[in-house]
This record gives C-alpha cells, sequence and structure tokens, in this order.
C-alpha cells in the first residue's frame, strides 16, 4: 500500500489503515458490500465462523468515565463483573460517549487508532483461532489479524472476560 489508494476509504478506515501499514501489518482493511454492524452478519460476509469475529464493545469506567474496550469473540458474551474486577466499576456506553471516546460509530468500531486511548482487555477466547477478523473503522470495513497481532497493536492484556458458553439443550 503505498497511500494513494487510502483516499477513496472513509476517513476513520483510513485512520485504522495508516496505524496498520505504520505498524507493518500485512493487511490492510477491506470493504464489504453490505454492512458488518453485528459479529453475525461480519462472519457471513466472510464466510467464516462467528467466533472469529474480534468485537469491539465499549464501557464507560464509573469512576473517571474513561472508554474501557474490550475485544472478545464474536460467539461470546462480556461478563461485565469480571471486567468490573479487572478494572472498576462499569457502565453502558451511548452512541455519543462511543463516538466521542473513540471516533467510531457504533457497529464499526476498530480495536486500534482510537481518538483517544481506552482501557483495553483481550478476551483470551480469541486465541481459538489462528485467523480473526475485526471492525476498521466503519460498518463496512473489516481487517484480517492474528490475536497474536491484535495483543501486540493494542498492547493491551489478555483476560478472561466472557460468561461460561451455555450448554447445548
Amino acid at each position: 500500500m503505498c497511500g494513494a489508494e487510502l483516499t477513496a476509504l472513509p476517513e476513520t478506515v483510513q485512520r485504522v489503515a495508516r496505524l496498520l501499514q505504520s505498524a507493518g501489518h500485512p493487511h490492510a482493511p477491506q470493504m464489504l458490500d453490505d454492512a458488518a454492524r453485528t459479529a453475525q452478519q461480519a462472519a457471513d460476509a466472510l464466510g467464516i465462523a462467528v467466533g472469529q469475529i474480534a468485537k469491539s464493545i465499549i464501557f464507560k469506567r464509573k469512576s473517571d468515565n474513561v472508554a474501557v474496550l474490550v475485544v472478545t469473540s464474536g460467539d461470546r458474551r462480556v461478563d461485565e463483573k469480571k471486567v468490573d474486577a479487572l478494572i472498576g466499576k462499569t457502565g453502558r456506553a451511548d452512541a455519543d460517549f462511543v463516538k466521542s471516546a473513540t471516533g467510531f460509530s457504533i457497529g464499526g468500531v476498530s480495536p486500534f487508532a482510537h481518538a483517544s486511548k481506552p482501557v483495553t482487555l483481550i478476551d483470551r477466547e480469541l486465541f481459538r483461532f489462528e485467523e480473526i477478523w475485526a471492525a476498521a473503522g466503519h460498518p463496512h470495513a473489516v481487517v484480517k489479524l492474528t490475536p497474536a497481532e491484535l495483543e501486540k497493536l493494542t498492547g493491551a492484556p489478555v483476560a478472561d472476560v466472557v460468561q461460561a458458553p451455555q450448554a447445548a439443550a
């Protein structure tokens, strides 16, 4: 990628692409024909398991109103009590908070290249997969990476932050 092809991308995707390029990441963001606002939509569009989608969930830490990003596997649900035990009491973040804190709209929150650096946790369940895909700054944009690359790009710790999977009935 030389940079000229970035100008056709939305500004938020350009920001993600620049970070990936400067980090020497081998993959550029890809634009999907359809929106991938949910992990299932992204998995369907890419033809992969929903668990391979690294979904970015934003919370607001109550003590200081700092954004808390939890990056988890698309087939798992965040356990807020586990998150709170690691970083302090959190609450739900509304769309305005997400946009102002990250620079991204809900449905396109990238795990990196945020407007202001969030407190970030990576769910260990992502390491079940060799290859994962994350939002790249826009509901139509995704990027391929490995869990280890995600850890390196975010500088975040890996933790157990999800609910136990539900047993089949």
